[in-house]
């Protein structure tokens, strides 16, 4: 193809008689592709029509080289062996390039039947449905199956990110971007024409919005127990809401079983009065006399 473009297809060919300036041309268009092996071995050739027929002489068997190879890869194609459609259709259009390269012609029937043949056992019913469309041309199967891989596969992405029966995740955020828009509108409305009375009601409303905020922090939900939102504006889970409830029931219970340690009673106790055998201490029953006698002490202590 080269040597046609640039207009040497006839140095190559001996029935034609080329001009010596228009062989040396060729000669050094062709020089370049050929391996430097090459050029040692034919260095002798001086004419491309002999250079062109010993190369074709020693290398014009590779087709009965490759052609066994292709028609082996063609008989074990199969279409289940592929994860996506453009890996099969990059393997069988490479392998029969090369058998046509060869000289074996491979129809667009042949390519049809290999592929719808080959498909998975579990794919059977899918299988017949393509047979039934009656394509001629290869190219048609072949988008076919390129639009149903891309849909199926865009139909597990959307499974995948949310399956069965499963809701939606709430937006976050709702209650107070809601409340916020309702605050921006109030301070808009405070700006009318007249910027005197504007400013005035405006910065009344915001003092207003701030008390009530103020208001709103400071009420404990009953419900759940925080102190962010009233009862009815409430999004805690329902489980949460109980466990709290339960606490709370509980602390009630135990409000009643309290009672104070250091208890005095009003009742009156045991008296004293009428116990007559109690001993009297007098402080000389502690001065012990230095003089006194072992037996005087031992009596004493008794």
């Amino acid at each position: 193809m080269h040597l046609r473009g640039n207009g040497f297809l006839d140095t190559i060919d001996k029935s034609e008689t080329t001009s010596d300036e228009k062989n040396a041309k060729a000669m050094i268009f062709l020089l370049p592709y050929i391996d430097n092996s090459l050029k040692e071995e034919y260095i002798t050739k001086e004419n491309l029509a002999d250079l062109w027929q010993s190369l074709k002489d020693r290398f014009d068997h590779q087709k009965y080289v490759i052609l066994p190879k292709a028609k082996h890869e063609w008989l074990n194609l199969r279409f289940q062996d592929y994860k996506i459609v453009g890996e099969y259709n990059s393997a069988i259009f490479g392998i029969t390039s090369r058998m046509m390269l060869c000289g074996h012609e491979v129809s667009d029937f042949d390519m049809i039947e290999k592929t719808l043949q080959t498909f998975h056992p579990g794919n059977v019913i899918l299988q017949q449905q393509y047979r039934a469309k009656g394509y001629t041309t290869y190219s048609e199967l072949m988008q076919v199956l390129l639009v149903a891989e891309q849909n199926n596969q865009l139909m597990i992405l959307n499974y995948q990110t949310r399956p069965t029966l499963s809701s939606p995740f709430p937006e976050a955020n709702v209650a107070s971007s809601s409340q916020n828009n309702r605050t921006e509108r109030r301070r808009g409305c405070g700006r009318g024409s007249n910027r005197g009375r504007g400013r005035g009601r405006g910065r009344g409303r915001q003092n207003n919005v701030g008390r009530e905020a103020g208001k709103q922090k400071e009420t404990t939900c009953y419900r759940c127990g925080m102190k962010i939102h009233w009862e009815k504006t409430c999004r805690t889970p329902r489980h949460l809401a109980d466990l709290y409830r339960a606490s709370q029931d509980a602390k009630e219970k135990d409000k009643g079983k309290n009672f104070e340690t250091n208890f005095i009673s009003d009742e009156a106790g045991p008296s004293f009065d009428g116990i007559s055998d109690y001993n009297h201490l007098d402080i000389a029953d502690f001065l012990v006399d230095p003089e006194e006698s072992t037996e005087t002490k031992r009596l004493r202590s008794m």
